[in-house]
């Protein structure tokens, strides 16, 4: 758990405080299950695709894989919400979208992130094989029909318009405004 250890030391301590006392408020047994979390951010009863994009996060966040968000994991998550900068956070989406976790991207995963982000966020300007095709059209250097980490976070970055349509349709600020929030009440909209 270094990595957040380490995350949580660009938090300064006033920051730290307030973000334990309103983790511990919520989570008094400081570890955040899946179902805590939903509860959190009001998302039961969603669809199976988002649902599964909501698992996804989760675990992405669960950096040490024990089915739980601690303080530790939590803040880490916090700081790459505020403090991150684009290549960290290319490399979390990246993590994301890997949801078999075998180090690359296929078509398949990318449709079904973008099918579960439009079920909790509604109607996108394309259709999630569209976004899917011009993803891969645009960074997909050998077209062998996967991404690797390198591949996504260079042509991501190499490409402006592309860097803004997936900071826009996979920022996480919304989930942050509802977790600084004192009382958690829906309805919210989240960009998961």
């Amino acid at each position: 758990m270094g990595t957040s250890a380490s995350a949580a030391d660009d938090t300064n301590a006033p920051e730290i405080h307030h973000w334990y006392t309103k983790f511990m408020k919520e989570c008094p047994s400081g570890q955040l299950s899946l179902y805590e979390f939903k509860t959190l951010m009001n998302l039961h009863g969603l669809n199976p695709q988002a649902n599964t994009y909501v698992e996804q996060v989760f675990n992405t966040f669960d950096l040490n894989k024990d089915g739980f968000i601690d303080f530790l994991e939590f803040i880490a998550a916090i700081n790459l919400v505020i403090r991150g900068k684009i290549d960290q956070k290319l490399k979390w989406y990246f993590k994301l979208y890997d949801a078999d976790g075998n180090g690359s991207i296929d078509k398949k995963e990318l449709l079904s992130i973008f099918t579960a982000i439009q079920a909790i966020n509604g109607h996108q300007s394309m259709t999630p094989e569209e976004f899917t095709d011009m993803v891969f059209q645009k960074i997909d250097v050998n077209n062998d029909g996967e991404l690797t980490l390198e591949e996504f976070v260079n042509g991501v970055e190499s490409d402006a318009s592309l860097l803004e349509l997936i900071s826009k349709i996979f920022d996480l600020s919304n989930v942050l405004k509802v977790i600084q929030k004192d009382s958690f009440k829906p309805p919210y909209n989240f960009n998961l």
